[in-house]
């Protein structure tokens, strides 16, 4: 195994505590979809996040193994376990990769759409109805007014039994706040609806969003050594405080009992009212135990840095145990503190939905000073950059690896002088640019989310079989940590509870195509890789892909020592979903 740095290549400047760093971004995604999964769980909100956090950690055990194997490789363990596919199918290899890179990617668009919702309120604030400006326009634009007025009118219409004059200063208070509002904040460009996919917004949010990534996109360039330092200290800022806002209202007793018992399931989604163990009661849980998976799982990015570490021998399994142990702390924590003190109605507030009022509800768990809610604000911009910077530089490294690999397009693996991945990250940039536009309201963040999910649950599912496959095929090769064989079998069994999630859980977000509209997505590969492989490569992978394996580049792929199981494994896991999406359904 090389641990020299070669010219177009990744740079090794890395030590485990660097790529520990990196990953640090992780534990803020919990405020991506606190508000969501809460929605959908319900009173059991908080335990989604935990047991999903369990699988996660449980999972990364055979994460840690495959990674030790491949320490001239980077990108992350979906690389590592693709190669176990790569004998059984030359198009399951790269779809484990690429159902990874789409699946984190979009925390680019995400993260940036949430911290341009922060920015838009503290820069172009919409004034409140009972604001002193709105109360003075009311009352200098009233008498314009009258019960014909065509919008009072409508508005009684719309709202039987409301008097006129209840009307007239309704309607009178909606029009005050609009002509308040900064015309920025409600600037839109344009409008493109793209038929099965969605409407991209070229707005206010899209625009300073696309500013942030640039940004992210700079940092970045200057290596991994430098991200990693811009990682620590973000890091350090936003953490410790995050970390005191789970402790503090457990310390001194503010969590509220009645909310975080009484462990059942909404009625329907966002209902705030609480049902039973229903089917539809266990559809809304798995629901939230599918999307809580795109955060929970997410410290696995600590290995995608395997080829920049100095010792990826010793390195890789501290960089994911120790990144994993600091995602329990907080996704144990947070979602449980969260809940305790704001309790289930005011988790479904607008705000703490959108991810624009998770600062503010924040800063209020420590108190009703202004002066905290300010800070947390603030902070939880910095969260979200701590969590962007986490996602560009995985996501990159995965295109990059497979770009190397030879699935994916060959300009993927150019480098710049500082060894950073510039042509994957360009890429990332270019694609996230597409789901910002998307992600630019409420509905499109969760629906980008969702479909992303089915990738990653994919991925997931793929790459805890690669580890009995690995150990099938591939028990010449050096581990420097090697799991126990049981828990190779557990995380297998959780493979196919992964399946479950995506069959069940896909549909619960709004959207009963997400499913299907991520599967498409997936497919994609499929025209990606044959221009790579038959067009640019001529039906060889490269020399150096091979090697790993200990493989001749002459298409020897080497013997299939475990046969049909891993067709049958594959069988399998398309058979829980397809029944678990017919089994389960949402509550009437």
């Amino acid at each position: 195994m090389s641990t020299e740095s070669k010219a177009g290549e990744l740079h090794r400047t890395l030590n485990w505590k660097g790529a520990f760093w990196v990953a640090a971004g992780v534990p803020p995604l919990v405020l991506f979809s606190i508000g969501g999964i809460a929605g959908v769980a319900g009173q059991a909100a908080f335990v989604v996040w935990i047991l999903s956090m369990i699988m996660g950690f449980s999972q990364s055990f055979t994460y840690a193994e495959m990674a030790g194997m491949f320490g001239n490789k980077s990108g992350g363990t979906s690389v590592y376990g693709a190669t176990a596919w790569l004998r059984y199918s030359k198009l399951i290899a790269p779809l484990s990769v690429w159902c990874n890179w789409f699946a984190w990617s979009p925390v680019l668009s995400l993260g940036c759409a949430i911290a341009a919702g922060y920015i838009l309120n503290s820069l172009f604030p919409i004034p409140a109805a009972d604001s002193a400006a709105v109360v003075q326009w009311v009352a200098a634009h009233l008498a314009e007014y009258t019960a014909t007025t065509q919008s009072v009118v409508d508005y009684i219409a719309a709202n039987a039994g409301t008097a006129p004059t209840d009307a007239i200063t309704a309607v009178a208070t909606a029009d005050g706040v609009a002509a308040l509002t900064p015309a920025f904040r409600v600037w839109e460009a344009y409008a493109l609806n793209i038929p099965g996919l969605g409407v991209l917004h070229f707005n206010s949010t899209f625009v300073i969003g696309a500013v942030l990534m640039l940004i992210m996109l700079a940092i970045q360039h200057r290596g991994i050594a430098a991200t990693a330092s811009a990682q620590k200290v973000l890091a350090v800022i936003v953490l410790v405080p995050l970390l005191l806002v789970g402790l503090i209202p457990i310390l001194t007793g503010e969590i509220n009992t009645m909310n975080v018992t009484g462990i059942v399931p909404p009625t329907a989604s966002y209902s705030g009212v609480n049902g039973d163990w229903s089917v539809g009661g266990w559809t809304l849980f798995l629901g939230g135990m599918y999307i809580a998976a795109w955060s929970t799982y997410g410290f696995e990015t600590a290995v995608c840095y395997t080829s920049e570490l100095k010792d990826p021998k010793r390195d890789t399994f501290k960089a994911i145990f120790f990144s994993g142990l600091l995602c329990i702390v907080f996704f144990f924590l947070i979602p449980f503190s969260f809940q305790g003190v704001l309790g289930l109605g005011g988790m479904l507030a607008p705000g703490i939905v959108d991810g624009t009022g998770v600062g503010a509800a924040l800063g209020a768990m420590l108190g009703s000073n202004p002066v905290f809610i300010q800070i947390f604000v603030i902070l939880m911009i910095l969260a979200l950059f701590l969590a962007i910077m986490t996602a560009m530089a995985g996501s990159s490294r995965t295109l990059y690896q497979g770009s190397r690999d030879g699935w994916l397009p060959k300009y993927l693996s150019k480098t710049n002088a500082h060894g950073a991945p510039t042509g994957a990250m360009w890429t990332d940039f270019a694609f996230n640019l597409i789901l910002l536009a998307l992600a630019s309201d409420v509905g499109g963040y969760f629906y980008v989310l969702a479909i992303s999910n089915v990738g990653y649950i994919m991925f997931n599912f793929l790459n805890l079989n690669a580890g009995w496959i690995h150990r099938i095929d591939s028990g010449h090769m050096e581990r420097p940590w090697k799991a126990p064989s049981w828990l190779i079998g557990v995380n297998t069994l959780l493979a196919f509870v992964n399946a479950l999630f995506l069959g069940a859980g896909a549909k619960v977000w709004g959207y009963e195509n997400a499913l299907w509209s991520g599967l498409v997505f997936a497919a994609l590969i499929i025209p990606v890789f044959w221009f790579r492989h038959y067009v640019q490569d001529k039906g060889h992978f490269p020399k150096e892909a091979m090697e790993d394996l200990g493989l001749s580049d002459h298409g020897d792929l080497g013997p299939r020592k475990a046969g049909m199981l891993p067709y049958l494994t594959l069988v399998a896991g398309a058979g829980v979903v397809l029944w678990a999406n017919w089994f389960f359904q949402l509550p009437a």
